[in-house]
C-alpha cells in the first residue's frame, strides 16, 4: 500500500527538481528524503525517479504518483478545513426541541442568533407538544431541549441542565372580578372558584406545579374547562366561565377582558431549563444558543 505522506515527499522533489531542494523545503536531510523516496518505490514497484545532470526527473510512474499526492494534499486540506470548522461549530448539525411557549418568545430570537453567527449550520427545530420533549434527548434524538422543572424524576444520566430563566404564574380573572380589586392574590383566594385547565385533561409538569401549590394552599383545584392552550384558556376565563393561573411566558398579550394579577403564599413558578445532551455540550454553536435563550441576552 502506498504512503500517502511519502507520496507527498516524491511531489516536493518533483516540484523542487532536487532532493536537496526538497530536503530544504522539508526540513529534512537528503539522506532521509532519499530513504523516503527508496521505500516508496518499493511499495510502487517501480522507478520513480531519474538523475539528470544534478537534478532529478520523474519517470512516468512518478509523475503520475505526483499528481495524484497533489490531490491528496488538496483533499486533506479540506478535509482539515472541515473538521475545524465543525470543532467551531460552523458546519454540523443541531436538533432543538422545545414546548410551545417556549417556541414563541425564547427560540426565535435565539435562532436567530445562531443564524448570524453560524449561518452554514443545519439546524433541525421542533415543536413537541403536548409530549414532554426530554426524551427525544434522552433517546440521542436531539441535542437539547427546553424543559420545565420541577418535575417528579431527574433526567438520564449524560445530560446537562442549564437554567434559563424562572416563570412565575399569574392570576388570570374575568375584568370585574372581586378579586381583580388586589394587586396581589392570595393562592387560597382561589380555592373556591371554577378553574380553566391549559394542558388538556393529561398531567404535565406545568400541571404537576400547579396541583402542589394548590396543595400547598390546603385546596385542590375545581377544573370546569380544559382547554389545549394558554391563550384559549383566557378567552374562557373572559367569557366568565372561571379562573386561571398562567405563567407569564403564556400570557403572550392578555386578553382584553381579563386581569392579571401576581400570586403569593406560595407564589408558583415553572423552573425553564435547556436538557444538554453531554456529547453537544462544548460545541461552540450550543454555548451560542444557551447564552441567546437567556432573556437578558435577547
Amino acid at each position: 500500500m502506498l504512503d500517502v505522506r511519502r507520496m507527498q515527499v516524491l511531489r516536493a522533489v518533483v516540484t523542487s527538481g532536487s532532493i536537496s531542494a526538497a530536503a530544504r523545503n522539508l526540513g529534512y536531510t537528503p539522506s532521509a528524503i532519499s530513504q523516503q523516496l527508496s521505500t516508496l518505490e518499493r511499495e510502487a514497484g517501480t522507478v520513480l525517479l531519474e538523475r539528470i545532470g544534478r537534478g532529478v526527473r520523474p519517470t512516468a510512474a512518478g509523475a503520475l504518483l505526483s499528481e495524484h499526492a497533489e490531490a491528496l494534499s488538496d483533499q486533506l486540506a479540506k478535509a482539515e478545513s472541515a473538521l475545524a470548522d465543525l470543532k467551531n461549530g460552523a458546519e454540523g448539525s443541531l436538533a432543538v426541541r422545545y414546548f410551545a411557549t417556549a417556541g414563541v418568545s425564547l427560540v426565535p430570537p435565539a435562532v436567530a442568533v445562531l443564524r448570524r453567527e453560524f449561518p452554514r449550520l443545519k439546524l433541525d427545530l421542533r415543536l413537541v407538544e403536548p409530549e414532554d420533549p426530554l426524551p427525544e434527548v434522552e433517546s440521542g434524538d436531539a441535542d437539547v431541549a427546553i424543559v420545565v422543572f420541577p418535575r417528579t424524576s431527574p433526567p438520564a444520566k449524560g445530560i446537562e441542565l442549564v437554567h434559563l430563566l424562572d416563570d412565575p404564574y399569574r392570576a388570570v380573572l374575568p375584568k370585574g372580578h372581586a378579586l381583580a380589586r388586589k394587586r396581589v392574590v392570595d393562592l387560597s383566594d382561589l380555592a373556591d372558584e371554577q378553574w380553566i385547565g391549559h394542558d388538556g385533561p393529561q398531567s404535565g409538569p406545568c400541571s404537576e406545579i400547579l396541583t402542589r401549590a394548590c396543595a400547598s394552599a390546603g385546596f385542590s383545584p375545581s377544573f370546569v374547562v380544559h382547554s389545549e392552550d394558554y391563550q384559549t384558556a383566557q378567552g374562557f376565563v373572559a367569557a366568565g366561565l372561571g379562573i386561571s393561573l398562567i405563567p407569564e411566558l403564556g400570557l403572550g398579550s392578555p386578553h382584553p377582558g381579563v386581569a392579571v394579577r401576581k400570586v403569593r403564599h406560595p407564589a408558583p413558578v415553572r423552573v425553564i431549563h435547556a436538557a444538554v445532551a453531554a456529547r453537544a455540550r462544548d460545541n461552540p454553536a450550543m454555548r451560542t444558543l444557551l447564552g441567546a435563550l437567556k432573556p437578558e441576552n435577547g
